[in-house]
């Protein structure tokens, strides 16, 4: 795709930072810097999102193929990084449909590597924000491919700790929730300053400074995101703790040195 709005090279962008620290190739000088700034204060966080990455992949591995979803929501999506979820859901199950939705220009931009589907399954790309969620929630391309009278997995990994309780936080992912039928999941990662609260507001500091505002939550404020939903076990735990997958090399690091909760419900 080469149409689209303008990227906007002159402040770093938290997808671009994340593609950095992922060793991607689709950032700028002033993102590599960002993400530098942030690497100072906390030097784990480069393995940090490779954990994160994980966590997302055995999230939707044992939704695909444990809890039998084939319909997939992904908001703040990032650029490609292989496996991208559809691949991953895919394997597990090739008629799953995955959503894909990014407000990053860049992303719409290398959107089509989120477009190669299984011939059995489908994929959509929707260039919309999440604090603006009837948008995506009416965008045709999710029409299209998702049926919202079944059930959907929301996936929202590694976004919601940059967006604020004042931009309506809470509110957005009810409303997302809302429009999707018993039966559907919750997945959410999110960074916390529970185990090391000065690590972690230096962190927010170095973001906040470079890329956008954001909020870091404590344990019982990430669960406070799958209220009235049903936690599947062992609930909200730091991520690399979630289900945990022999098949990924397990660093031994402690909860400080991953800050991140994960967790996945299932809506009633």
């Amino acid at each position: 795709m080469t149409d689209g709005p303008e990227i906007d090279t002159s402040r770093p962008h938290s997808a671009r930072v994340y593609d950095y620290w992922l060793n991607g190739k689709n950032h700028y000088d002033v993102d590599a810097a960002a993400a530098e700034a942030v690497v100072k204060v906390w030097p784990g966080v480069v393995l940090g999102a490779r954990l994160n990455r994980e966590f997302m992949h055995r999230a939707t591995r044992w939704l695909a193929a444990e809890a039998g979803i084939r319909q997939f929501l992904d908001i703040g999506t990032g650029i490609p990084t292989e496996p991208n979820l559809h691949q991953v859901a895919q394997s597990a199950a090739p008629d799953a449909r995955v959503v894909y939705a990014d407000n990053d220009p860049i992303v719409l931009r290398c959107a089509q590597a989120l477009l190669r589907s299984t011939p059995e399954g489908r994929t959509a790309y929707v260039h919309a924000d999440f604090t603006d969620p009837d948008s995506i929630l009416a965008a045709p391309e999710l029409r299209e491919t998702l049926d919202l009278n079944e059930p959907v997995a929301l996936s929202l990994i590694a976004l919601l700790h940059f967006i604020t309780d004042e931009r309506g936080a809470y509110e957005t992912v009810a409303r997302l929730m809302e429009a999707l039928p018993s039966g559907s999941y919750l997945v959410v990662s999110h960074a916390t300053a529970d185990f090391d609260p000065d690590l972690l507001t230096r962190v927010a500091e170095a973001y906040q400074s470079t890329v956008t505002e954001g909020q870091i939550r404590s344990s019982a404020e990430v669960t406070r995101f799958f209220d009235g939903l049903d936690l599947v076990d062992p609930g909200v735990v730091v991520a690399h703790r979630w289900h945990p997958d022999e098949r990924e090399p397990r660093p031994d690091i402690t909860d400080a040195e991953f800050p991140v909760y994960g967790g996945v419900a299932r809506k009633p």
